[in-house]
């Protein structure tokens, strides 16, 4: 039958600034994109030296597969190493079944569904069980948990004040959530299951951020409009979680610590930030949790998705 096996599928990211072109070109499906689009990505990138996103998932799968004691894969889908190469390299490793898990807790279909698409899109050659949803894991919380009370303690205690705590979440378009897309009732749950965990925080307040200039409107409240607020309220700083992502990247390195940064610096307040999952322990024994319950359901079968089903 051959081995059993785990996936782990997220969006991708190049490292260099030379390679935001082609990265932006797998993003719009080959549509052109416009030179000054190309030109404010390759400054962002160039801002933060580069993207972390594939060495720090590759370092999440290490951490899975000790967990498991089995084959833990990577497969992105806008970059190296994209998800056909990783199926073709499985296959060739005499995998037989295969548990695949996207680093997007949160069902969306322009995260988790597109991954789906280009995950079954391809031939695979033996069946995969692939967990659509899993935002309110208890070990998922409780990794979140963890870096917002390090974080937000260590934060208050230099700021010399209680500060307000801000939970993130990439935004979408809203036409997504009015067609019954999931997304922001999962965001806002894992918020909630998140700050139950750390009553020290008080009241919290949650916002979408990273909003796209295409698509019609996005979903908000903004990060920006938020520090607005928290700064008339009457507060000169505030700590921002983002619980929408489970690695440092561009929306976190650029978006949250720079851009929010100085945004909230020209509103006379100070941001901090919870440190990101990462390399998290209390993560990869997430992930394992869920490929084991998946595993002692049984092999793939109703629910799973294999490239005959596709057809």
């Amino acid at each position: 039958m051959g081995k059993t096996a785990v996936l782990l599928i997220a969006h991708g990211s190049p490292e260099r600034v030379e390679d935001i072109p082609e990265f932006l070109q797998n993003i719009s499906r080959g549509r052109p994109m416009a030179e000054a689009v190309v030109r404010e990505v390759q400054h962002r990138y160039s801002l933060i030296g580069s993207s972390p996103l594939t060495r720090i998932t590759r370092v999440q799968a290490e951490n899975v597969a000790r967990e498991l004691g089995m084959p833990v894969y990577v497969g992105m889908r806008n970059w190296h190493p994209y998800i056909a190469d990783t199926l073709k390299q499985m296959a060739f490793d005499n995998v037989g079944q295969a548990v695949a898990v996207c680093l997007a807790p949160h069902n969306s279909r322009t995260s988790v569904g597109a991954y789906k698409q280009s995950l079954f899109g391809e031939n695979v050659a033996f069946p995969i069980d692939f967990v659509e949803e899993w935002h309110d894991h208890p070990l998922l919380i409780e990794a979140f948990a963890e870096k917002l009370l390090t974080g937000w303690t260590k934060g208050c205690e230099e700021h010399g004040s209680r500060l307000p705590v801000l939970f993130t979440a990439h935004s979408v378009p809203i036409r997504t959530i009015t067609e019954g897309d999931p997304y922001e009732a999962q965001t806002r749950e894992t918020a909630a299951l998140v700050a139950k965990l750390v009553p020290e925080i008080g009241e919290w307040k949650f916002a979408f951020q990273s909003q796209g200039m295409s698509g019609g409107e996005w979903l908000g409240p903004t990060v920006e409009d938020t520090i607005k607020s928290l700064q008339s309220a009457g507060h000169n700083g505030v700590f921002l979680q983002p619980i929408g992502f489970v690695c440092d990247h561009v929306e976190i390195l650029f978006d949250i610590d720079i851009l929010f940064r100085q945004f909230a610096a020209d509103h006379g307040m100070k941001l901090y930030r919870a440190e990101s999952l990462n390399d998290s322990a209390t993560f990869a024994k997430a992930i394992a949790d869920i490929v084991r319950t998946r595993l002692d359901a049984g092999p793939p079968c109703a629910g799973s998705l294999t490239a005959e089903k596709m057809q």
